[in-house]
């Protein structure tokens, strides 16, 4: 099981593991919770010594990532080995834990004529929108990258079927994506959700059939 060492630097913490990152390293979160709290801006992983790593574990380290841009801070992998770095590259998630800083999105000046009440509810509803694309953009990204190593596809591949089975499904795309994920620990999928998976894999894999994911992300509306 994974084990880790804490040091405070600055305004962050430092957290170095060692061992696996499985099922059972969930047993660490509510003290990466607590560093994460503590923190002033945020953590940094050290993950050299960690020899093994699987989407459970990959998944921990994005649940403590969504627990900091909640309080607005970051979690960045600092340094890590073969394991980690693999299913990064897998899974497309590399980019989630690097020193980019949370976009800060002023609110544009209200007209003259705009009513105070209707620009602040605006703005709330604006933020909540954004708040609920970054909570589920990570398992939307997972769940891609479960797709591109389970069937050998490309990244706009695996975009397209995620898009098509929730568009034949009528399910939306962030709770296909969290079934996808729950695979990986066990569970299955509906049989309508299996039946329509698979025609858009093979779909994909036909040539002509696949539309490509926009740059800067999905086109779709996750929730």
């Amino acid at each position: 099981m994974a084990t880790m060492d804490v040091v405070p630097d600055g305004d962050r913490m430092t957290v170095s593991m060692w061992g696996e990152l499985d099922l059972g390293s969930r047993r660490l979160l509510p003290e990466l919770y607590d560093m994460l709290t503590l923190s002033g801006g945020g953590v940094d992983l050290r993950l050299d010594a960690v020899g093994f790593c699987d989407c459970s574990g990959l998944n921990a380290l994005l649940d403590l990532r969504t627990r900091a841009l909640d309080q607005g801070k970051t979690v960045t992998i600092r340094s890590c080995g073969v394991a980690v770095e693999r299913l990064l590259d897998l899974t497309g998630t590399r980019e989630l834990f690097t020193d980019s800083a949370l976009p800060e999105r002023p609110a544009p000046p209200a007209p003259p004529d705009t009513d105070p009440q209707e620009s602040s509810r605006e703005l709330r509803a604006e933020v909540a929108q954004l708040r609920r694309a970054m909570q589920t953009r990570p398992t939307i990204d997972l769940a891609r990258g479960i797709l591109m190593a389970s069937f050998n596809l490309t990244p706009e591949a695996a975009w397209s079927v995620l898009v098509r089975t929730s568009q034949n499904t009528n399910t939306k795309l962030h709770h296909l994506a969290q079934d996808l994920v729950g695979t990986v620990r066990g569970s299955t999928l509906p049989e309508q959700v299996q039946r329509q998976l698979s025609a858009a894999v093979a779909g994909a894999n036909r040539p002509g059939e696949v539309a490509a994911c926009p740059t800067g992300g999905p086109a779709a509306d996750p929730d």
